[in-house]
């Protein structure tokens, strides 16, 4: 079975306050990298003519528009998180950028979100593909790998259940 893989680099900053790590607990930044392994939700022997599964400009066009205009830079915080209200009364404009998780903004989670939104946008552009896997590479030693369903392993969520992360537009908050 043939597999569309492609890779995007981002910069973004996090902190993680429930896991007990102090060191993790100060905003922090990652220079990170997502690979995507994409399949055809109906596998074909190849046509003939284009033999290909869809182009590849089709297949990343919208994902990494996503990843570059939404995604780089952001800050990422858990939705309980002391910060986002400060954020939103102090710097509205800036609480735009923050990437909202349920929970701490892990690399584990940050998968599985980012797995569920572009599962999203390939259902809109027609449901061809599927992300089967991805990868997040968040130091050069430290790599999570994520297969199956998102949605069967996100928490559920405390907002509405069409929640960013399920919808095919270019958020990253629900706020």
């Amino acid at each position: 079975m043939f597999e569309l893989v492609f890779s995007r680099r981002f910069s973004m900053a996090h902190r993680l306050l429930a896991g007990g790590s102090e060191r993790c607990a100060l905003p922090h930044g990652h220079n990170e990298y997502v690979r995507v392994h994409l399949r055809a939700t109906n596998p074909a022997p190849l046509d003939g003519r284009a033999n290909m599964v869809l182009p590849f400009e089709r297949a990343k066009k919208v994902w990494h528009a996503f990843i570059d205009g939404h995604v780089d830079h952001a800050l990422q915080l858990g939705e309980d998180d002391p910060l986002l209200p400060w954020f939103r009364q102090h710097e509205p404009r800036r609480a735009a950028r923050i990437l909202i998780t349920p929970g701490d903004p892990t690399t584990e989670m940050l998968a599985c979100l980012l797995m569920a939104k572009l599962n999203a946008f390939l259902a809109a552009d027609g449901g061809a593909l599927t992300c089967a896997a991805i990868e997040m590479e968040e130091t050069p030693t430290n790599t999570v790998r994520y297969t199956g369903d998102p949605l069967a392993v996100l928490p559920q969520p405390r907002a509405a259940p069409q929640c960013w992360w399920r919808r095919a537009d270019m958020t990253i908050a629900d706020t």
